[in-house]
């Protein structure tokens, strides 16, 4: 059985549960998928499947791509992303469709992504270092401070946090509750933020490490009157 598929970040909305709390949710455009590729525990050491998202309009690979998809019997997709296969299950086949239906509503799924880009930051964003002073006659505001000694070990020891690159990294949000799935659409609606911008690959899978879900238990109103 495969645990996961593909998807693009559509948005975030809110919906009304029926007691009238509000849960903020992201829209995600999962699937649907085509398997291009079975990875064997005999010839790979592992049980996983290849998937390719399937988009509008056809996408062009060079030769060797191309016979990677003929050898399936799938057209080429551009996004392909490789997901493991649930042991004990039904084993998938080269160019059988997987879509949002494989998630239940109040499943637990975790979505891995990449988060936005932000450039080149300095310590205060990037490490959330609190600065000096802004008072004038400050000449130290934002500034990294000390890095190292001179002495011992007259070096910058690896790992020193300083300004860099910030943001366009890997990212799993784990145990995002299922509120809602509509096959018809191949949508799904998860309970919380998960990483990206808008149009973001995405790829949604079984939790991991799945938390139960606590349901609120109401206790009966007790009468007033006379003991």
């Amino acid at each position: 059985m495969v645990t996961g598929l593909i998807g693009k970040k559509v948005g975030m909305t809110q919906l009304f549960a029926a007691d009238g709390s509000v849960h903020p949710a992201t829209v995600l455009k999962a699937g649907p998928c085509v398997v291009s590729q079975v990875k064997t525990a005999d010839n790979d050491g592992y049980e996983a499947v290849q998937l390719g998202l399937v988009e509008a309009g056809k996408h062009k690979e060079n030769k060797p791509t191309e016979g990677h998809f003929k050898k399936a019997g799938v057209p080429p997709t551009r996004v392909r992303r490789e997901v493991r296969v649930k042991t004990g299950g039904e084993t998938p086949k080269a160019g059988d469709q997987v879509n949002v239906s494989i998630f239940a509503e109040n499943e637990r799924v975790d979505v891995v992504g990449t988060s936005r880009g932000k450039g080149f930051q300095g310590v205060v964003k990037r490490h959330h270092f609190k600065g000096g002073r802004m008072s004038h006659g400050s000449m130290f505001h934002r500034a990294p401070g000390s890095i190292g000694a001179s002495s011992y070990p007259s070096r910058v020891v690896k790992g020193m946090r300083m300004g860099g690159h910030m943001g366009a990294a890997g990212v799993t949000t784990r145990n995002l509750k299922v509120l809602r799935v509509d096959p018809e659409n191949n949508l799904l609606l998860v309970e919380g933020s998960v990483p990206g911008g808008p149009n973001a690959i995405v790829v949604i899978r079984k939790a991991v490490a799945a938390k139960t879900i606590k349901v609120a238990q109401v206790e009966p109103a007790k009468k007033k009157g006379k003991k």
